[in-house]
Formats: C-alpha cells, structure tokens, sequence
C-alpha cells in the first residue's frame, strides 16, 4: 500500500514538470509570436529599426523561430544593411523547412545578391527558389532581370579584355616603333662618329704629312743656304784677289811716283 502511493506522488511530480515545461513553452511560444507580430506592425508602418528590435527579441527567446529570422532578414534589407540580411537567409536556408518556406527565403537571398550586383549568383539562387515553387511570379520576373544583368556585365567585360588587349598590341606597337626609331638614332650616331673619327684621322694624316714636308724643306733649305755660302765665299775670293791685284798696281803706281 506505502508503495502503491509513493509511486503515485513520484508520477504525479513527474506530470507536474510535464505540464510546467508545456506551459512555460507556451508562453514562451507566445511571447516571441507576440514579438513577431509587433515587429511585423512596426515594418508594415515603415519603421524598420523598431521592427529590427522586436525581431530580435523575438529570437532571443527562440534563436531558431523561423518566422523572427526571416523577418528579421527583411527588416535589414529595408534599411540596406544587406550584409546582415544576406547573412540571416544564408543561415535559413540550411535549416529544415519547407519548400514554400524555403523557397521565399531563396527568393529573399537573391534580392540581397541582386542589391550587391552579384548577377550570376542572383540567377542560381532565383533558379533554386522556383524549383521548390515554380509558380512565383516575382521569381520568374527576378530571375529573367539578373540573367539581362549578369549577360550585360558578362559584355561589358568582354568590351573592357578587348580594349584591354587593343591597348596592349599599341602599347607593343609603339614600343617596337621606339625601339626602331631608337635602332635607327643610334646607327645614325654611329655613322656620325665614324664620320668624325675620320675626319680626325684624315686631319691627323695631314698634320703628320705636314710635318714630314716640313724637315725636308728644312733640309733643302740648308741645302740652299750652303750652296749660297759656299757661292758667297767663291764671290769673297775672286774679290779679295782683285783687291789685292788693286792694290799692288797702286803701290807700283804710288811707288813710280816717289821716284820721279
């Protein structure tokens, strides 16, 4: 009998802890939804912030409540923090959700993606969101927009290698017509100094052919002046000997007269 009522108090405790982790979850359930909802009139109202801080007490309560994540995300999309938002349905997307649910928060990401200019990426998350539901219209609509945006990136690349490339060949082409242009200055050079040095060296030649005329008419020159000295001294001794012929006529003379 002891037994029987000791185990009756143990499963009555027991459905007590039940019934209070039930209730405290519907509280708790409660109050985040509450939040939620005051966040969502809070957005639809255009105040965004205020709508950000429900959202998060929200989750503060319930870190994985699907429906304060997600509006969350949006929130931060509305006031361009698109970093963050991107982040929050990066993280929704890898939960357990269903194809509609999932499908929005594709949908969601890829706005984020578009906002980024990120075209190619938008196009694959805009392709998963309308496999899970194919009937999206504003997914279909994205979708085409990203694919225009992404093949019209994808052009201006292309324009931006081939000029790119354009510029490159110029650029070799000038530099080839300088190296030319520099090929042809530096033979034009060289035949200017080989024109110069032999200029020099037929300057040189004249002034060392100069130089050896000028011994020999040095030599001829003395040449000269000895046949000159030898003729003055041949004129010397005909005059000294007419001199003294002269001379020995007028001492006759003079004598003749002294003895007259």
């Amino acid at each position: 009998m002891g037994g029987t009522i000791q185990h009756f108090w143990k499963m009555r405790t027991i459905l007590l802890i039940i019934m209070t982790i039930i209730v405290s979850a519907s509280i708790l359930a409660q109050s985040e939804r509450k939040m939620v909802r005051s966040g969502n009139s809070q957005y639809d109202d255009g105040n965004y912030s205020e709508a950000e801080v429900r959202y998060r007490k929200a989750l503060d309560e319930n870190p994985n409540y699907y429906k304060g994540k997600f509006n969350l995300g949006d929130a931060m999309y509305k006031q361009e923090n698109y970093e963050e938002s991107g982040k929050l349905f990066n993280e929704l997307a890898e939960a357990n959700l269903s194809d509609e649910e999932k499908a929005s928060v594709y949908y969601n990401l890829g706005n984020n993606l578009m906002k980024a200019e990120k075209w190619s990426e938008a196009v694959e998350i805009f392709k998963r969101s309308l496999r899970l539901n194919p009937e999206d219209y504003d997914a279909k609509y994205n979708l085409e927009y990203a694919r225009k945006k992404m093949n019209d990136q994808q052009q201006q690349q292309q324009n931006q290698d081939q000029n790119q490339d354009q510029n490159k060949d110029q650029d070799k082409q000038d530099q080839e017509n300088k190296d030319q242009n520099q090929d042809q200055q530096d033979k034009d050079q060289d035949k200017e100094d080989q024109q110069q040095n032999q200029d020099k060296q037929d300057q040189k030649d004249q002034q060392q052919d100069k130089q050896q005329q000028q011994p020999q008419q040095q030599q001829i020159s003395k040449e000269d002046a000895q046949r000159m000295l030898d003729a003055l001294k041949n004129d010397e001794k005909n005059t000294l000997q007419k001199l003294q012929k002269e001379k020995a006529r007028a001492v006759k003379a003079k004598k003749s007269d002294i003895d007259w």
